[in-house]
């Protein structure tokens, strides 16, 4: 299925306290995302940590999410696991929270095949009625969605689209041929953004946007409308801050990017570490240079 959801989605945080999740400053990171203009926000995706969350800790997060955004935009839950069984449980239960539509990673550790990829997918997708984004990372997965999987995942009627952060836009453009009319594209790694869009990219899942939604909008509204020249400029002042918000794995950078723009992301959970100091003068200097409102 093509049309579920395009623009800017943000890859969102959570932002935790000595407590737990820290509700409040969720909620003023959701308001910012639309007031931003950001189209979607991915709840419990790998920018989330929900490997280092409790069960309960997740329904919560999901609950208020869904009940704070209250259908201004899409709210889409990451649900996917290495375990077919779970992911299905996961997916089953964001549906009845209210999610518009679930991010499901590829099967990670396991390194299935291609066919065990399709069985995934095709399991996750019958025990739900919302639509279903696939996830290629094979960075952190070890699993790759090949082109040809993705055309195969194309029969799957709530399928809605992949998600690919692959790295490797000659596999993106394959893809893209393959899948074109039958499921949305839509990047996953920021300094790809308008090349996928050039491409037929239906929108970006980035975790820049967490902090910059208003420079992302403008520059998708911007490729939208054929103004290239314009989203090439707009892109060319998004690339180092994009950068920066890698300087160390994701979403260390970022939860100190959000604390620098006057939130209390708190700080990652362990195995995860804070950012370091000299990183964090590096982020800070870029995020000045492209106009963010620092504290």
């Amino acid at each position: 299925m093509t049309g579920f959801v395009s623009g800017v989605i943000t890859a969102m945080v959570t932002p935790f306290s000595a407590d737990g999740v820290n509700f409040g400053e969720f909620g003023r990171m959701l308001e910012y995302q639309i007031e931003g203009g950001a189209d979607a926000v991915v709840v419990l995706g790998t920018t989330g940590e929900p490997a280092t969350m409790t069960e309960e800790e997740k329904t919560e997060v999901i609950k208020y999410a869904v009940k704070k955004v209250a259908k201004r935009i899409k709210v889409i839950i990451g649900t996917g696991s290495n375990c077919t069984a779970k992911a299905v449980a996961q997916s089953v239960q964001a549906e009845k929270l209210g999610a518009d539509g679930i991010l499901v990673v590829t099967p990670y550790y396991n390194k299935c095949t291609q066919a065990g990829l399709f069985e995934y997918y095709k399991t996750i997708c019958a025990a739900v009625k919302i639509p279903v984004i696939a996830y290629n990372v094979p960075s952190r997965t070890a699993v790759n969605i090949l082109p040809e999987t993705a055309e195969k995942l194309a029969s799957i009627p709530n399928m809605a689209g992949i998600k690919e952060a692959s790295g490797n836009m000659a596999q993106v453009v394959e893809t893209m041929r393959r899948i074109r009319g039958k499921l949305d594209l839509f990047s996953g790694e920021d300094f790809l953004n308008l090349p996928m869009l050039a491409i037929g990219g239906k929108g970006l899942i980035s975790v820049a946007s967490n902090i910059a939604p208003a420079m992302m909008k403008e520059m998708f509204d911007l490729v939208e409308a054929g103004k290239m020249d314009e989203a090439n400029a707009v892109q060319d002042k998004l690339l180092p801050l994009e950068d920066a918000c890698f300087y160390e794995v994701n979403p260390i950078p970022i939860k100190a990017a959000y604390n620098m723009l006057g939130f209390d992301a708190g700080v990652p959970r362990s195995p995860l570490t804070e950012m370091t100091e000299e990183n964090k003068a590096r982020l800070f200097a870029e995020m000045k240079k492209a106009g963010l409102k620092t504290v």
